[in-house]
């Protein structure tokens, strides 16, 4: 008996170390997720402008992977891929981001826009792909001056020291070439493959203020700190940009990106809320705007239009039921009374004087 307890005994104690020991690793890892979220909001630096709403870095990424345009909004504009996040309207929700094609010969611009208002259109962010006489393929991503202020640009980096042409590669296997990995990358990708193939048909979206694809449900907005604490940071790793005053990012085809700016969508709700810092602080979701102007559109338009459209129908009812009641009664009294008088009388009288 005594064996049989202590074999018992034992077996209680190693079960209990192995679920403390899970318990301390879960902690550990929980630990270590924490101060990832945590360097990654502290080491990215925010513009605090709308922009840091939506990181180009992770949509330029997002774009070189999608097979089709379509499939690059749809993905833009999913809430499982928390790459969009901007609110411009401040109504607490994330705003749908459509993409809109324009090319000529083999340049190529995608424009993301957003229907702030019903008539309000504001550009988010335009991608220049485009392919030199050499067929070089370059693509450059620039942040709208309102959005992301003046000559924000990211782009891949050229050159890479990786051991494969993937730039993410992390094993040991060594090739014998270590070309500008992003140059293959880059004319690699399946966007690029598609846009240059005799297949593409340049996409225009059919969606506008209101009306949005059966896909899109409205997401409620982050906070910022909550944003970049998601993994959005790894994308910096393979490109390079920002202002262009400070590093060495230039606008390869600056013909085709001076001819965008001159039809460039600004909206003045945006620069409105930009101008009085509705869009500073880290949660633009506190809606300043947006309460005071549904309050005033909900319940004046209730009250007001129920009660005189009632009480003027009840007034105009009474007049039109008495008059055509009384009237009809007394056309009929007159009509009776003569007609049965003079015809019986007259009859009796003369025939009995004459007997």
């Amino acid at each position: 008996m005594k064996a049989i307890f202590i074999t018992i005994v034992f077996l209680v104690s190693i079960v209990k170390l192995n679920a403390q020991s899970k318990v301390d690793e879960s902690s550990e890892d929980n630990l270590d997720l924490y101060k990832t979220e945590a360097d990654a909001t502290e080491n990215t630096e925010t513009l605090g402008l709308p922009g840091d709403n939506l990181d180009l870095y992770a949509a330029l990424d997002l774009f070189q992977k999608s097979k089709t345009i379509e499939e690059f909004e749809a993905s833009l504009n999913d809430e499982k891929t928390g790459i969009n996040n901007l609110d411009l309207n401040l109504d607490g929700e994330v705003d749908f981001i459509k993409v809109v094609s324009k090319n000529e010969g083999d340049d190529f611009t995608f424009v993301l826009q957003i229907d702030v208002l019903e008539k309000e259109v504001q550009d988010v962010a335009v991608i220049l792909v485009s392919k030199n006489k050499d067929k070089k393929v370059t693509i450059q991503m620039i942040g709208d001056e309102s959005l992301y202020g003046k000559d924000y640009a990211i782009e891949p980096k050229p050159e890479v020291a990786a051991v494969t042409a993937n730039p993410a590669y992390s094993g040991t296997d060594a090739v014998a070439e270590n070309a500008p990995a992003t140059v293959v990358v880059i004319e690699s990708a399946p966007i690029v493959q598609y846009v240059y193939s005799p297949v593409y048909v340049p996409y225009y979206p059919p969606y506008y203020y209101g009306y949005y694809p059966p896909y899109y449900h409205p997401y409620p907005v982050v906070s910022v700190n909550i944003y970049f604490g998601r993994s959005h940071h790894h994308h910096h790793n393979h490109y390079h940009g920002g202002h262009r005053g400070g590093n060495t990012v230039i606008i390869h085809n600056s013909n085709t990106y001076n001819n965008y700016n001159r039809t460039r969508n600004t909206s003045n709700t945006v620069n409105r809320n930009k101008s009085e810092g509705s869009y500073k602080g880290n949660n633009p979701s506190k809606k300043p705007s947006t309460r005071p102007s549904k309050k005033p559109t909900t319940k004046p338009s209730k009250k007001p239009s129920s009660k005189p459209s009632t009480q003027p129908k009840k007034q105009q009812a009474k007049p039109q039921t008495k008059p055509s009641t009384k009237p009809s009664k007394q056309q009929v009294k007159p009509a009776n009374k003569p007609q049965q008088k003079p015809k019986s009388k007259p009859q009796a009288k003369p025939q009995s004087k004459p007997k």
